[in-house]
C-alpha cells in the first residue's frame, strides 16, 4: 500500500500558479532532461570524486531509475535517500523523480530509531544508505530494521567497503542497461519529495512537497537571488537531504541548469578550500558554519600565513537560515567575503521570505529580526490571531502564516498535524510570532512555544541569544534550558569564547544589564565549548547540549550566579487575552528557519 498524501490547498488556486507561470508545470526530471539537452556538458556536480557534466549525470540517472524498476519500483511510491552529500544523493534524486515516485531523504547521522519512524511511517519500499560514513554503517542498521517494516522491500548499499549481507549494491544498480528507459511524467502538482522537519515533536515531522511546488515555489527564491540569467553554482554546507538542501537538486540543478558544489561533511577548511576551488555563486549554510569559517580565517591570518578572505572569489550572496542571524555575524561576513549576506526566514513546513540583494547586511529596526519583504512568487505571508486566524490588520504582532506556490500538499501519515498547522483554506500556521509594517516588511519577533518558563516567568532563548551575540568575548552562543527542581527550568548559556578568557555567568550578566534586559532573563549558568554541536540537519544541536549541560551539572562543575530576584512584571500575564506590547515580545526570534 501506498501512503496517501492530499493536497490540503485548493485545487484552483493550486492550478493558477501553474496557468500564470509561477510555476513551469513539468515534472522535475523533464525539467532536468531538458536542461541537459540544452547544454550537454555544463557541469552539473562538483564533489570529492570530481566534475560530473548533465549527460554524464542523466546517464547514470536512467541506469539507477531503469534498476529502480526492475526491483518493483512504482509511480506513487516513496523510496528513502540516507546518503552524503555527493553525486550519488543527486543520482537518487532523480532516479526517483523520473519514475514518478517520491523521494524521502534523511541526513546521514540520524540513527535507528528515527529512521524507522521514517520508514514505517512513510510506508517506503526501498531505501539507499551509505554502506559507513564517518563511522556509521547505516546500510547495516536498515537492513536490520527490516523485519520491522512490512513495506520495506530493498536496502540499497552506497559507498566504497564490502556491502552487508541482505543489502543490493548501488553500484551494481548504476550497471542497468538504461537503453530501454522511458521516463514517467507524472502530475507537476503530484508528490516528488518528503521534507524531514526536526521540529518540537516527538517524532520528526514529514512534509509533502510537489514538483510545483519545489521546482516552482522554492525556485522562484533562488531566482530572487540571481542577479542575471547566469546560471547558479551554489555551495551547500548543509546536507541536501534537509529542507534547506531541496534547493539542490530540484531548484539549482533542475529549474535554473546550475551546478552543485558538495561536501560529504562541513569542516569550515574544507568549505573554504571549496569557494577558493570553485568560486560559488550562492554559499548556502547556517549562521554557526559561517562563524566557524571566519574563526578559522581570523586564526590563519593572525599566523601571517593567511590574511583573511586572501584568494576567496566573492560570491554573490551567502543565504543563510536554520537559526537567527546576528548583526556582527552578518558584518564580518560581508566584509571577509565581500558579498552579500542574505538572512533567510524559512522551515520545511512551507514559509520562506528573505533579506535580498538591496542590502550588503540585512536590515536591522523595529522589534524583532527583519525578515525581508514576501514574495507572493514563493509565499504570500499574513499575521493573524492565533486563536482564530483572523488577519490582524498592519503592525499588529500575531502569528506568521503563509500560503503560495511553494505551500506543501500535506503533513505525512499525520493527520493530527494537518488539523494542528493547516487552516481550511490552506493556510500554513507556523507558531511564530511576529507582524508586518507599513512598508510591508516581515519582522519575526519570537515563537509561541519557545520559552523557558522559570519560577512562572517566561524566558525566550532566542531573546537572549540576540543579545549575546555582540559581545565582544564571545564568538557563537546557544542558550537553553534545563529542568530544575526549584525553579522548574533554568537558562544556561553555552558558549564559544573567542580567546582563552572563560566567561562567568556574572561577565555575561553585566553585559546584559547594560544592554537593559531583565535581570531575570539572564543565563544562571555557563557552558564553555570550544565548537557548537550540529545536528546531521547542520543546525546547533540543542539536544546535545542539553545533555551536557546535565553532565557538568551532575559534577557540579558549572560556574553559577546568585538567583535573581522575581520579576516584577510577568510577560506571561498576556496570555489572557490582551495582545502583548512588542517592547516586551522576545526578539531573535527563528529568523533564520530551516528555509
Amino acid at each position: 500500500m501506498t501512503v496517501t498524501l492530499t493536497d490540503l490547498l485548493p485545487a484552483g488556486l493550486r492550478r493558477s500558479w501553474a496557468v500564470d507561470g509561477t510555476c513551469p508545470d513539468l515534472d522535475l526530471y523533464s525539467l532536468f532532461r531538458a536542461r541537459q539537452i540544452a547544454d550537454l556538458h555544463r557541469t552539473a556536480i562538483h564533489d570529492a570524486k570530481g566534475k560530473l557534466c548533465y549527460t554524464a549525470l542523466d546517464r547514470k540517472v536512467r541506469c539507477l531509475a531503469e534498476g529502480l524498476r526492475g526491483l518493483g519500483v512504482r509511480p506513487g511510491d516513496v523510496v528513502a535517500v540516507q546518503l552524503p552529500d555527493g553525486r550519488d544523493a543527486v543520482i537518487a534524486d532523480l532516479a526517483v523523480a523520473a519514475l514518478g515516485a517520491v523521494v524521502l531523504p534523511f541526513p546521514v547521522g540520524r540513527g535507528a530509531v528515527e529512521a524507522e519512524c521514517l520508514l514505517r511511517r512513510s510506508e517506503a519500499v526501498a531505501v539507499l544508505a551509505a554502506t559507513e560514513h564517518r563511522g556509521r554503517a547505516h546500510a547495516a542498521d536498515l537492513v536490520a530494521l527490516a523485519p520491522a517494516l512490512p513495506a520495506l522491500r530493498h536496502v540499497i548499499s552506497a559507498g566504497p567497503g564490502a556491502p552487508p549481507e541482505g543489502t543490493i549494491p548501488l553500484r551494481a544498480l548504476l550497471r542497468t542497461d538504461p537503453a530501454g528507459f522511458v521516463a514517467a511524467r507524472p502530475d507537476p502538482d503530484s508528490a516528488a519529495r518528503i521534507l524531514v522537519s526536526s521540529g518540537s515533536e516527538s517524532e520528526p515531522k514529514m512534509v509533502a512537497y510537489s514538483h510545483n511546488a519545489l521546482a516552482g515555489g522554492r525556485g522562484n527564491f533562488l531566482a530572487s537571488l540571481m542577479p542575471d540569467d547566469t546560471p547558479p553554482r551554489c555551495l551547500f554546507l548543509v546536507p541536501l537531504a534537509s529542507a534547506f538542501g531541496s534547493n539542490g537538486t530540484a531548484v539549482t540543478l533542475a529549474r535554473h541548469g546550475g551546478s552543485l558544489v558538495l561536501l560529504d561533511h562541513f569542516t569550515p577548511e574544507a568549505a573554504l578550500e571549496a569557494m577558493r576551488e570553485h568560486a560559488p555563486t550562492h554559499v548556502l549554510g547556517v549562521p554557526t558554519m559561517i562563524r566557524m569559517m571566519l574563526a578559522h580565517l581570523e586564526a590563519a591570518g593572525g599566523t601571517g600565513e593567511e590574511p583573511a578572505g586572501e584568494g576567496i572569489p566573492s560570491p554573490t550572496a551567502l543565504v543563510l537560515g536554520g537559526a537567527p542571524l546576528d548583526e556582527a555575524t552578518a558584518s564580518a561576513a560581508s566584509e571577509a567575503f565581500g558579498c552579500h549576506v542574505v538572512n533567510l526566514y524559512g522551515s520545511a513546513d512551507g514559509v520562506n521570505c528573505h533579506t535580498g540583494l538591496d542590502h550588503k547586511i540585512p536590515p536591522t529596526g523595529g522589534a524583532g529580526v527583519v525578515a525581508g519583504r514576501p514574495d507572493p512568487r514563493v509565499a504570500e505571508i499574513r499575521i493573524a490571531a492565533p486563536d482564530t486566524h483572523e488577519a490582524l490588520p498592519e503592525g499588529q504582532i500575531g502569528e506568521i502564516v503563509s500560503r503560495g506556490p511553494m505551500t506543501p500538499l500535506c503533513y505525512v501519515a499525520s493527520p493530527e498535524l494537518d488539523a494542528r498547522y493547516r487552516t481550511p483554506d490552506g493556510w500554513v500556521r507556523t507558531g511564530d510570532l511576529g507582524y508586518l509594517d507599513d512598508h510591508g516588511i516581515l519582522h519575526v519577533v519570537g515563537r509561541l512555544k519557545d520559552v523557558v518558563i522559570r519560577g512562572g516567568a517566561n524566558i525566550s532563548p532566542a531573546e537572549v541569544e540576540h543579545e549575546l551575540a555582540a559581545h565582544p568575548s564571545l564568538r557563537d552562543v546557544v542558550c537553553v534550558g534545563v529542568p530544575d527542581p526549584l525553579m522548574g527550568e533554568r537558562l544556561v548559556a553555552c558558549v564559544v569564547p573567542r580567546g582563552a578568557e572563560r566567561p562567568t555567568p556574572d561577565d555575561l550578566s553585566a553585559y546584559l544589564t547594560a544592554r537593559g534586559t531583565d535581570r531575570y532573563k539572564h543565563p544562571e549558568r555557563v557552558l564553555v565549548v570550544e565548537a557548537l554541536p550540529l545536528t546531521a540537519a547542520g543546525k546547533p544541536d540543542r539536544a546535545s547540549l542539553r545533555r551536557r549541560v546535565a553532565d557538568e551539572t551532575s559534577r557540579a562543575s558549572l560556574p553559577r550566579r546568585s538567583p535573581p530576584p522575581p520579576p516584577r512584571t510577568c510577560d506571561d500575564a498576556d496570555a489572557g487575552g490582551r495582545r502583548p506590547t512588542r517592547s516586551r515580545l522576545p526578539v531573535g526570534g527563528s529568523a533564520g528557519r530551516l528555509g
